[in-house]
């Protein structure tokens, strides 16, 4: 028989006494600005969150409240290929590393409160900068890594 109060659910987070949440826009204060990307992770924490909990997305006075910017977005080649292509050796690999710094707030247990970074990598084929369809997939990985990790830190209490 189950009793008691709180939120419970089968993503191992436990007994959650919140209600609501809220994922304020994260800025982009990357040096390296990519259109669009705080928008999209803004949107990926909020999905992530309510596809894992029973809780209520709200847009102000949430029970626990995640904030905070995009710091890093930076490419940097892996590997230097001795093979030349044309006249010049090139990367053989790069890769796309992007920083969230997070703000987390919940308003019903202070002590689980914190501020930190999370980051990812994406490796990529080529010389030149991620765009289309590989920097979809790269942002798709990246934000998928680092929405679960704040939602572990965040909710996961093993």
């Amino acid at each position: 028989m189950l009793s008691g109060c709180g939120v419970y659910n089968f993503t191992g987070t436990g007994k959650i006494d919140a209600k609501t949440f809220q994922v304020n826009f994260f800025q982009n204060n990357a040096d390296l600005i990519e259109p669009g990307i705080d928008r999209t992770f803004t949107l990926a924490l909020q999905d992530l969150i309510q596809n894992q909990t029973n809780l209520n997305l709200v847009s102000e006075s949430g029970d626990l409240v995640y904030e905070g910017e995009i710091t890093d977005y930076r490419t940097t080649p892996m590997t230097a290929t001795a093979v030349t292509t044309g006249s010049e050796a090139g990367a053989a690999q790069n890769r796309l590393t992007i920083r969230v710094q997070v703000r987390f707030t919940n308003k019903k247990k202070e002590t689980d409160d914190f501020e930190k970074s999370f980051e990812f990598y994406y490796d990529f084929p080529g010389t030149g900068l991620p765009t289309g369809a590989i920097l979809n997939t790269a942002l798709q990985t990246i934000f998928e890594r680092i929405t679960q990790d704040i939602f572990n830190d965040s909710l996961a209490k093993w």
